[in-house]
């Protein structure tokens, strides 16, 4: 459990306690010390969910070593039990569209997928192995850069029988692709040049170098569709540490979870892009305080519309519980429905990853990057097919599929090599969502 006493529903729940052993070799329902059902509002501990380690954790679809290649031994089989009854979202679910074969685009965790998420591709470090960066490529079984095996440290425990596995660094391949967490190179970000307080601090192995690919941004305004990314806490996060060149500890705002903010043409040499584009999202629920939920009661989102809410309502384990998330989305959507531009609205409601949870599906066959292990997906809209499951296979960039199809975009890049990948395997390419909706004549 997180650090600290937690007191939910009358329970205190006491720090770093095993509240249940035993536990069979297959999926069971997490519980309290009483023997209750573990409540949503109570923060979990992390679990390991990184690029090699989901890889080896799925070991060719057999979905059966999440627990050998995690660090909190059974934890990772286990489950909320009685969902149904006490999540929004489940409601919301039910009224509009479940996709249940939508799967996280990229192999691991919350960088690498919010990647994906507006560009379909992976970061790349040029010239990695001579550069500060050069401590972070992981170390692999073999020499094959495509190896998806890590290389245990030389103090791992030999079975996870014994303890849990360990690993060197591993945030780039040995080819230079930033599949793990690395920080922006602009500000926010975890540390702060004081000779340029728009750059993080030079020379630093854990930063990433700008990127230049196309994202979906890129391919919307050549087209001329407005769009921007709204991010939960960046305006407080940027006014409490303005005087600050130290790592900020602002719990509410996820500094890796904002991926335009790695792109050279949306940082500070291009201030009034960067100002459109990246939008502050405000805090918390209250639609005074958040921008987003501000801008569309008043009908002025932009028609391509990213929202990230602030940490503590991301649902992350670790630092955020179910409850909280669950009451913020299901406000949103709220709000969204009863906005002026709500007629012509589609909106999706996932998250980044599966956050190193055990799931006895499969994911499809794609290309060296993904996609990983399956993620929960809601298609809300006045055009979706209400009060169905989906059942097509999805992944994170089928999102942009959607705005592709519906703007007229090109493609991106990446979107084709998923879709190459996957013909080449004998399987249909990702679908693009329209499956959920039904477009008048």
């Amino acid at each position: 459990m997180q650090a600290g006493p937690q007191s939910i529903e009358g329970v205190l729940y006491e720090t770093a306690q095993q509240y249940q052993k035993n536990l069979p070799n297959a999926p069971f329902a997490l519980k309290g010390p009483q023997g209750e059902a573990l409540p949503l509002g109570l923060v979990t501990r992390d679990l390991v969910h990184a690029f090699y380690q989901n890889q080896m954790q799925i070991n060719g679809g057999k979905n059966d070593d999440y627990v050998a290649w995690g660090d909190s031994g059974g934890l990772v089989m286990g489950h909320y039990g009685q969902t149904r009854y006490h999540l929004r979202l489940w409601d919301i679910a039910s009224e509009f569209v479940l996709c249940d074969n939508f799967f996280q685009g990229a192999f691991g965790g919350s960088f690498l997928n919010h990647q994906y998420l507006i560009a379909a591709k992976v970061p790349f470090y040029p010239n990695a192995s001579n550069s500060p960066a050069r401590t972070q490529i992981a170390k692999l079984v073999s020499d094959d850069p495509r190896d998806t095996r890590l290389a245990l440290a030389s103090d791992s425990a030999a079975s996870a029988m014994d303890g849990p596995a360990k690993f060197g660094p591993s945030a780039l391949t040995p080819d230079g692709y930033a599949v793990n967490t690395m920080a922006p190179p602009y500000w926010p970000t975890w540390s702060r040049d004081p000779n340029r307080p728009d750059y993080a601090l030079p020379a630093q192995p854990n930063v990433l170098v700008p990127q230049v690919h196309e994202h979906i941004g890129d391919k919307l305004t050549k087209k001329g569709v407005d769009w921007a990314w709204y991010a939960g806490a960046w305006q407080a996060t940027i006014d409490t540490y303005k005087d600050s060149n130290g790592i900020p500890k602002i719990p509410n705002f996820q500094y890796h979870h904002q991926p335009f903010n790695y792109f050279k043409n949306l940082g500070p040499e291009f201030p009034e892009e960067r100002k459109k584009r990246l939008r502050d999202g405000g805090l918390g629920d209250e639609d005074t305080t958040n921008r987003f939920l501000a801008d569309a009661q008043a009908g002025r989102l932009p028609e391509v519309t990213f929202y990230k809410p602030q940490g503590n309502l991301n649902l992350h384990a670790g630092y955020a519980d179910v409850a909280s998330g669950d009451r913020h989305i299901a406000h949103a959507i709220k709000v969204l429905r009863n906005s002026p531009q709500w007629k012509n609205m589609v909106v999706i409601v996932t998250v980044d990853e599966n956050g190193g949870w055990w799931d006895h599906v499969a994911p499809p066959q794609g290309d060296r990057w993904g996609p990983g292990t399956r993620i929960p997906a809601l298609v809300i809209s006045p055009f979706a097919r209400k009060g169905t499951v989906d059942h097509t296979i999805y992944d994170t960039a089928s999102i942009l599929r959607l705005i592709t199809r519906i703007h007229g975009l090109e493609k991106l890049e990446g979107l084709q090599e998923r879709d190459d990948a996957m013909v080449a395997r004998g399987q249909k390419p990702m679908g693009d969502l329209t499956n959920a909706l039904h477009f008048p004549a």
